[in-house]
């Protein structure tokens, strides 16, 4: 989290020095010609727009690292919220300094200048910021981005909704949900990646989203593309707003499914450059279709697969790091079409998480599947997550991993 927010400080300061930058060259020039070239405007000019420069630069930083630059309309708008806060209390700072008192005809004529003289110092920042400081500020986060770094490894995770309990079932009975228990078996799987090297990415919390914590159902990631989905149930489309923001701070390039489409991450397993997209309750095939003019210029093949033992295909196989897929015979009827397989003896153990090359995280209650694992050589880490399995989770559900 910390490292996130850093790479938003850097995008931020940059942007705002170069948004005051190019704002106060621009104020002076149109002054310059709004006074008919004349020289001697610059010595006038300076120090009347100083402070005000000055403050809004602090302004632009702080709304920066919050959103400011999230979307270019955001950005003009705030740009000119923020230039007519700086231009007013720049003219207060002054009038203060020169000892004059400040009262409400004071105050009057400082207001006024919201329409003369000011309004071209509020129209060029607003400018500035949006065209300059946008810009700025994605380049920098794009140069910086972690998932451009071999050597890093970043899984984007989310708290559990305040009304988890509440979150959609659909192949299982419903079943209580101990929420104190979720939050802590949350926490022992954040703290299992953290323990494996990876940076953990706090996706802003949803209260009231009851199926949030399933972020892999939001974004998908392939190399630098993040693939914002379109969930299949309607209570869960306000998921994705959060962590499209939290994929582009990290500097990944956005698509995403729209229209008629619906996608969710849970359906999709990459396997090599195959994709395999399930065609499930919640993924349709112009999701698919989407999912596949997506991919295809990047090099993947998508193939689309029947689920229907399961929420997600991700419920019913996932792969090992070394492309073995991993199979249940209650979940899939026909195994053979993944190739190279591997038949585990619990419906849990279908679902790893690759932690490294010959480390995978997988849920507590396939022991048998981890003993298996271990025998073919890999490192295993156990997670109960009992309480999200109760929702129709797995081990892969609770994050997305980039890297």
């Amino acid at each position: 989290m910390t490292s996130t927010w850093s790479r938003k400080l850097i995008a931020s300061a940059a942007a705002a020095v170069a948004t005051i930058v190019v704002g106060y060259l621009g104020v002076m020039f149109v002054t310059f010609i709004g006074y008919q070239f004349a020289g001697t405007i610059f010595a006038q000019a300076s120090p009347y727009f100083f402070e005000s420069t000055i403050i809004t630069f602090f302004l632009v930083l702080i709304l920066g690292i919050i959103g400011l630059y999230r979307y270019r309309l955001l950005a003009l708008i705030g740009g000119a919220a923020l230039a007519i806060i700086g231009a007013l209390l720049g003219l207060i700072v002054q009038v203060a300094t020169s000892g004059q008192p400040i009262d409400s005809t004071v105050l009057g004529s400082i207001f006024a200048t919201l329409i003369s003289l000011n309004l071209v110092f509020v129209v060029i920042m607003a400018l500035s910021t949006a065209f300059i400081g946008y810009l700025v500020y994605h380049l920098v986060l794009r140069t910086q981005s972690t998932v451009l770094d071999e050597d890093r490894r970043i899984a984007l995770v989310r708290m559990p909704a305040s009304n988890l309990a509440e979150g959609i079932v659909t192949h299982l009975d419903r079943t209580p949900i101990d929420s104190e228990l979720a939050d802590k078996q949350w926490d022992a799987y954040v703290a299992a990646f953290d323990t494996a090297g990876w940076e953990t990415t706090e996706v802003t919390w949803a209260e009231q989203l009851a199926d949030s914590v399933f972020i892999e159902d939001a974004v998908v990631v392939f190399g630098d593309v993040a693939v914002v989905t379109r969930p299949g149930a309607d209570s869960r489309r306000a998921e994705t707003v959060a962590a499209e923001t939290a994929a582009r701070d990290l500097g990944l390039s956005i698509q995403r499914i729209d229209g008629e489409g619906t996608l969710e991450g849970g359906d999709v397993l990459q396997v090599g450059t195959t994709v395999y997209v399930g065609r499930s309750g919640r993924t349709n095939a112009e999701g698919v279709r989407q999912l596949r003019g997506i991919l295809a210029p990047l090099g993947f093949d998508v193939v689309a697969v029947p689920v229907a033992k399961a929420l997600h295909l991700k419920s019913t196989v996932t792969a090992l790091p070394d492309g073995t897929v991993l199979v249940h015979p209650d979940l899939i009827d026909d195994a053979s079409f993944f190739g190279r397989h591997l038949v585990v003896p619990e419906r849990e153990g279908v679902a790893v998480v690759t932690l490294s090359d010959d480390t995978v995280l997988i849920s507590a209650a396939a022991p048998q599947t981890a003993a298996l694992l271990e025998d073919r050589g890999y490192a295993v880490v156990q997670v109960d997550i009992s309480e999200f399995e109760k929702l129709e989770g797995c081990v892969t559900c609770l994050s997305v991993r980039i890297g």
